[in-house]
């Protein structure tokens, strides 16, 4: 897809982040996949490669509020949702709201915190909600939670468990730039911080009717035929202990939606499907040990499933 197919809208907020975030388009356009769908991100990498300034990026060419939650050891749920706390001179609890109660979350290094706090985040996620002392609260829309973390191999780390791996709509990697993409970051910092410059393109208005136009776009029966063979074909797969969950379906479907939108279609194509799967599948798959002693990695095996499966032919009559 070229740059001019893309909706006007939504190409000026891939521009913007692209002010601050240089050789990162791939990356930007699947947050945004994410955002319109009502998902959530989870970006895997090394510290250092620009997890935090994406997000940044992504809340302020929205027009969006921002909240930072720094995941560690000792953080507790209630530093995540919030707290009831008495007050002497009315008598009564007053609510103080935690980090979470904002348009866009960077939930930073999610992995090195205990999995009771990481279950803080469950509910949020799921239902747009938190429960604190048995009232529930809604959390303003859009709600986006983009969670960084790194790779399970370093100290201190605690991995997702798979409940909560299965809440977030894709999981992707930002990656090492190339030598003259760091040669242009280096420029950039020499002179100031691009991020402080940046202003919003478009409203939380206009967002939120972009998220409700993206509900809109055509998912043709033989698309969805072909998600629900993927999804599948992942769960007999002879490497996978664990498949595609239907919530997995669910979100491919969505996420297929909103890349579709993005890129200026009403409709979505198979290509779609292929593009995506890998971002929304991999992280809920679980690979027998045989497999990983292997080295045959997840995305590996929806390459292989999605290989075996004919490409669907679509009416050219809706």
């Amino acid at each position: 897809m070229s740059r001019n197919d893309m909706h006007p809208k939504l190409g000026e907020i891939i521009e913007n982040i692209e002010k601050v975030m240089i050789g990162k388009r791939k990356v930007a356009e699947l947050s945004i996949v994410a955002l319109l769908s009502g998902g959530h991100v989870l970006l895997e990498d090394v510290p250092g490669v620009g997890k935090t300034m994406m997000v940044r990026s992504l809340a302020k060419s929205v027009g969006a509020s921002f909240k930072r939650i720094q995941f560690t050891p000792d953080l507790l749920p209630s530093d995540v949702i919030g707290v009831s706390i008495y007050n002497p001179k009315d008598m009564e609890f007053h609510f103080r709201p935690g980090p979470i109660m904002g348009n866009i979350i960077l939930a930073d290094e999610i992995n090195r915190t205990s999995p009771k706090t990481q279950s803080a985040l469950l509910e949020g996620l799921e239902e747009g909600s938190v429960t604190i002392d048995g009232i529930t609260r809604q959390l303003e829309k859009p709600f986006f939670v983009m969670a960084t973390q790194n790779p399970i191999e370093y100290e201190g780390t605690y991995p997702l468990p798979e409940a909560q791996l299965d809440r977030f709509l894709l999981k992707m990697r930002m990656g090492y730039p190339e030598p003259e993409e760091e040669m242009e970051v280096l420029t950039r910092a020499q002179r100031y911080a691009p991020i402080e410059d940046l202003q919003p393109v478009i409203t939380l208005e206009e967002l939120r009717e972009l998220q409700r136009d993206v509900k809109e776009i055509y998912v043709d029966e033989t698309i969805k035929k072909y998600i629900v063979e993927i999804a599948n074909k992942t769960r007999i797969h002879a490497s996978v202990y664990l498949g595609a969950s239907p919530r997995g379906s669910i979100a491919l479907m969505k996420a297929c939606q909103s890349y579709a939108f993005l890129h200026g279609r009403d409709f979505v194509i198979p290509d779609d499907v292929q593009y995506l799967a890998p971002f929304v599948f991999a992280h809920r798959l679980i690979l027998k040990s045989e497999a990983k002693y292997e080295g045959i990695t997840a995305e590996e095996v929806i390459d292989r499933v999605i290989t075996r499966i004919p490409v669907p032919v679509q009416r050219l009559v809706r």
